[in-house]
């Protein structure tokens, strides 16, 4: 099985991630948007077993906003690191964090907030996949 490693942007905190991510692809919500400061956020999907804190946990602070997402960052240097996902039982390890991670997005979310079009042939949904919770209304590029 395969591992990948990543650190905050100072390095205190370093995480590993083993396996392949449940999913990957954009999330276009404001929420992403303002947290990751940037016009869209690439996210990697993975079982909370697959993700572990290898060094640094002591740093790691989070943020919850809503019941949806427990976002964690460094207290150190404010890096962002990943964000669980309670209601589907998921952690995002952003892609950034993984940079040996070969990032192979399938899909993008939430595409009715856009702010940054993407022409890339994947599948846009409104908000969520039907499965995920979501309407599953497709939007055209």
């Amino acid at each position: 099985m395969a591992t990948y490693s990543g650190a905050c942007f100072c390095g205190a905190v370093k995480i590993e991630a083993s396996g392949s991510p449940e999913a990957s692809g954009y999330c276009h919500c404001q929420s992403c948007r303002s947290w990751s400061a940037s016009p869209v956020n690439a996210f990697t999907l993975w079982k909370p077993e697959h993700v572990r804190v290898t060094e640094g946990e002591g740093f790691i602070a989070m943020y919850q906003k809503t019941a949806a997402s427990e976002r964690k960052y460094c207290s150190k240097c404010g890096g962002h690191i990943m964000t669980n996902h309670p209601g589907m039982g998921l952690v995002d390890v952003f892609a950034a964090m993984l940079p040996a991670l070969p990032f192979q997005p399938a899909i993008h979310v939430n595409y009715a907030e856009t702010v940054l079009p993407m022409k890339d042939g994947l599948p846009k949904f409104k908000d969520f996949p039907a499965e995920a919770g979501g309407s599953g209304e497709m939007i055209s590029e």
